[in-house]
């Protein structure tokens, strides 16, 4: 089930959000979860959705709901 969230005032889904961080299409995107971190640029929310860029990568992308900064950690 997805679970859609606001990012920089947009509604997004999982996999939207997974793009967005990945800056490209992705294959499947597991649900969005709020991070314990918060954004180094701005100091917003931070939200990460774990993904699948290509059928050998899992990533887990991190994302500000209220600016541009992201970040990717291969899984």
């Amino acid at each position: 089930m997805a679970n859609n969230r606001v990012v920089q005032g947009r509604m997004v889904t999982p996999k939207r959000l997974a793009e967005l961080v990945e800056d490209g299409e992705v294959l499947e995107a597991t649900q969005i979860s709020d991070s314990e971190e918060t954004c180094p640029e701005c100091g917003g929310n931070v939200i990460e959705v774990g993904y699948m860029p290509d059928a050998t990568a899992f990533r887990t992308g991190q994302k500000c709901q209220d600016c541009d900064w992201a970040t990717v950690a291969e899984d």
